[in-house]
């Protein structure tokens, strides 16, 4: 009988392999990116928009210190919309009634303070708790009547502009005391000096640039903690190092212009908050489970409606803020004030990078959305282009961000 020898044992040691690579070569590199193509994409075409209008504009005055301030002034309420817009998306619901919300809760303003002789905080105050009564409204229905969301904001669009003409007898109403303007067009200017600067916005950008950093480092740290993919430490370090100097850069054009915006402050602390309770708490969790998987979120325990209700709470809580913002800005109230703004708020999601699907969004991503139609509008308005023209461009801008979501999750599909 013939036996047979064993084979021989590899002379050379065997390492067992990772199971996840933590620091990316550059194959690892191209994954992660393409991973990641929703989010690194739409910083990218950012930066490109903002360089585009700079060579487009005469003298370059998109990047002046002035109009930079501009920006921020003029586009704050839609910022502020969203940012609870893109909650609202991501659990895989729609709200059309921003617009009317911000024109109603800006006119309760403006009768309680100018026509009731109330100081500002006490419309301020108004405002808010009709924001918040009209998203319990849209919960109630939505979450435990069950009617779609597109519907119900759809009927909420007409019943809140229809209240706010009522409310204002169809006139509009100003002007509001001039301890309101400030909330909108107020600026934060010599507490720290400086010589043809302010010196507390260069403060307020550095330490902005510092908690970014911080931040970063430590959700570096933690995913590896857990085998996660990151990028190389030299890549971290110039992401780090190029968004200090956007911000410092802006900063540096807001301190010698007119300061910091108090509007820029309140949105400040809104993005700081909601990114927060998105990514660091349980509502913000369930919020993702519900738009990613409805069915495996309620096998989950999560409390489906008790999460949407508060969703459309928070959302009307938002809009109030916007319509005092757009009230303080315009110094008064207009029936038809918050005209499309929804719209304005919708789009800013989508090219940010929420899916039309649900389940996908960030607070971030939808700033940097709603900054890229913001620089648009302002860049065409520079270039004197015509009204119709730049709907036309934002329709499109629109367009090719679905189309991209659309594609991504094709070729993700086609991958597996």
């Amino acid at each position: 009988m013939t036996r047979t020898a064993p084979p021989e044992a590899d002379p050379t040691p065997q390492e067992p392999a990772p199971a996840v690579a933590l620091h990316t070569g550059t194959s690892d590199l191209r994954a992660l990116l393409t991973r990641n193509l929703r989010t690194s994409g739409i910083y990218i075409a950012f930066v490109a928009i903002v360089a585009l209008f700079w060579l487009l504009t005469t003298n370059h005055v998109s990047l002046s210190p002035g109009n930079i301030t501009n920006i921020v002034l003029q586009y704050s309420y839609i910022l502020v919309l969203a940012i609870g817009m893109v909650i609202v998306i991501i659990a895989g619901h729609i709200d059309l009634s921003v617009g009317s919300v911000v024109a109603l809760t800006g006119a309760v303003s403006a009768v309680v303070v100018i026509r009731g002789g109330n100081p500002w905080w006490v419309g301020v105050l108004a405002a808010l708790v009709v924001g918040i009564a009209v998203g319990a409204w849209h919960g109630f229905w939505v979450a435990y009547v069950g009617i779609p969301a597109f519907i119900v904001t759809l009927a909420g669009m007409l019943l809140f502009r229809g209240l706010t003409q009522e409310v204002l007898d169809n006139i509009s109403l100003s002007p509001f005391p001039p301890a309101y303007g400030k909330v909108a067009t107020g600026f934060l200017n010599g507490l720290l000096g400086g010589n043809g600067y302010d010196a507390f916005t260069l403060l307020v950008g550095a330490i902005c640039v510092g908690a970014y950093a911080v931040s970063g480092f430590r959700t570096r740290l933690a995913r590896i903690k857990y085998s996660q993919p990151v990028e190389s430490f030299p890549l971290f370090v110039a992401k780090v190092v190029l968004v200090g100097v956007v911000v410092m850069y802006f900063a540096w054009q807001l301190a010698h212009a007119r300061g910091l915006p108090i509007v820029l402050i309140i949105l400040g602390v809104l993005i700081l908050v909601y990114g927060v309770v998105t990514k660091r708490t349980v509502f913000g969790r369930q919020v993702y489970a519900i738009g990613g998987n409805l069915a495996a979120a309620q096998l989950s325990g999560v409390k489906v409606k008790v999460v949407n209700f508060w969703i459309f709470v928070n959302m009307g809580f938002l809009s109030a803020v916007a319509g005092i913002i757009f009230s303080s800005r315009t110094n008064g109230a207009q029936p038809a004030a918050g005209n499309m703004f929804e719209l304005d708020a919708i789009a800013a999601c989508f090219i940010g990078g929420a899916a039309v699907t649900g389940g996908v969004g960030t607070v971030a991503g939808a700033m940097v959305g709603a900054l890229i139609m913001a620089v648009m509008s302002n860049g065409m308005q520079l270039m004197n282009v015509d009204q119709p023209i730049q709907s036309v461009v934002k329709g499109l801008v629109l367009l090719l961000a679905v189309a991209f979501d659309v594609y991504n999750k094709r070729r993700a599909g086609a991958s597996r």
